[in-house]
């Protein structure tokens, strides 16, 4: 996030002498994007942070994403990918599925009750959505507790691991970039502030608390997402090291994960009915991210309120929805937890019936997650194990098995 913080002890000056109470150096290590030339934070550390002991292969899960060919949307139930108590058995981090996937991002899905490994994405920025659960978020810069609709942005490279807490699973759907998140450029300033038509402002936003101080020598593993030849260009790796990475004693800079809650977001409204870009929250190379909240809806004397039958022609359409009741989808079995992929090419829109009811509605209690991406989205594993097989059809009425969708 392009404010500054600073968190701990640091120096007076950067790149100078930070010194501990027995007289020995701290390590200060630069976290920078786009080759010095964009945001950064130094971070002193009591350890040499390059320090390696061992580095091996983390065999990521097998089975590569699948065109969408012969085209079509689907809906994904991603609860059923983790039925009964399995999330008790599952972390955060190797435990998720991975439902859509191209060159630009990954979306995954997990509901997991065990604490992660520490583990590192080095291919982008991860934006983390709460759908419910929670937990703590340690990572290099502090700690982050999290919440049932928080947001969690982790710039690429933080060192972190997830920490679920209480007696229901931490349920979490990753974006996983291949570049950096930011919030939407046009509600910046050049120099990064948000600005007074932003949705919501830099007092919404909880940045780690600490410095996190872990204690204890002893060899640590990393485990560590990086480019390859891999599936959509990822592999795994994990580092050894011989000292603890959360060994901080301060950090300042403009770059360290943060928080924001979806509740925090405030809607922009119109008399008739507004375009997605009005729900936008985040950005991508090649995808953005927006969210739908209860809000007042269009109060034109004629609106219709839900949205209008549109061909995103540039654009893959991925609807999480995460809570509430969502107008334009009754009738079509999209309930919480359910991923919605309408892709570029086909005209998508409410489902029969939605169009009529929504006229006279002023109020729409619904809560959901989209991401628009540029570049085609292919069927993952987890996409694949949740498809309910039929909602291709749900505006018709009629598949190819049967003739009718039941």
């Amino acid at each position: 996030m392009a404010y500054y913080r600073t968190v701990g002890t640091v120096p007076p000056k950067r790149h100078t002498q930070h010194r501990n109470e027995a007289g020995g150096l701290y390590y200060e290590e630069l976290m920078g994007e786009e080759g010095f030339f964009s945001d950064s934070s130094l971070l002193y550390h009591r350890a040499i942070p390059s320090a390696l002991v061992d580095s091996r292969i983390w065999a990521l899960p097998e089975g590569k994403p699948e065109p969408n060919h012969p085209l079509k949307p689907f809906h994904f139930k991603l609860h059923d990918l983790f039925p009964g108590e399995e999330w008790r058995q599952t972390d955060a981090v190797r435990g998720r599925r991975v439902v859509l996937a191209n060159a630009d991002v990954r979306i995954a899905y997990v509901a997991c009750g065990q604490d992660s490994p520490l583990y590192r994405n080095a291919i982008g920025d991860e934006c983390v959505y709460v759908e419910s659960g929670e937990g703590i978020v340690e990572t290099v810069f502090g700690t982050l507790e999290v919440g049932q609709g928080d947001y969690v942005i982790l710039p690429r490279a933080t060192t972190h691991r997830w920490l679920p807490s209480g007696e229901q699973p931490l349920r979490l759907y990753a974006i996983e970039a291949n570049s950096h998140i930011t919030p939407a450029r046009r509600y910046l300033s050049k120099y990064g502030q948000l600005l007074e038509h932003a949705p919501f402002c830099e007092r919404d936003l909880r940045g780690p608390s600490g410095p996190l101080l872990v204690e204890g020598g002893g060899d640590v593993e990393i485990y560590v997402k990086h480019r390859g030849n891999g599936s959509a260009g990822v592999v795994g790796t994990v580092f050894v090291t011989p000292t603890h990475p959360f060994d901080v004693v301060g950090w300042d800079g403009c770059l360290y994960p943060y928080v924001f809650n979806i509740s925090d977001y405030e809607p922009i409204t119109g008399r008739i009915h507004q375009p997605p870009p009005a729900h936008q929250v985040f950005e991508g190379n090649n995808f953005v991210i927006c969210n739908f909240v209860p809000r007042k809806v269009d109060y034109h004397p004629l609106s219709i309120p839900v949205p209008y039958y549109h061909s995103n022609v540039d654009s893959d359409e991925v609807m999480f929805y995460c809570g509430g009741n969502y107008e334009a989808r009754k009738g079509s079995g999209i309930g919480q937890g359910s991923v919605s992929l309408h892709p570029g090419g086909h005209t998508h829109g409410p489902q029969p019936g939605a169009y009529e009811r929504s006229i006279g509605a002023e109020f729409f209690d619904e809560l959901a997650v989209m991401v628009d991406t540029f570049r085609p989205l292919e069927v993952a594993e987890g996409g694949r194990a949740s498809d309910d097989g039929k909602y291709a059809w749900s505006w018709s009425g009629r598949g190819p098995q049967d003739g009718v969708t039941k």
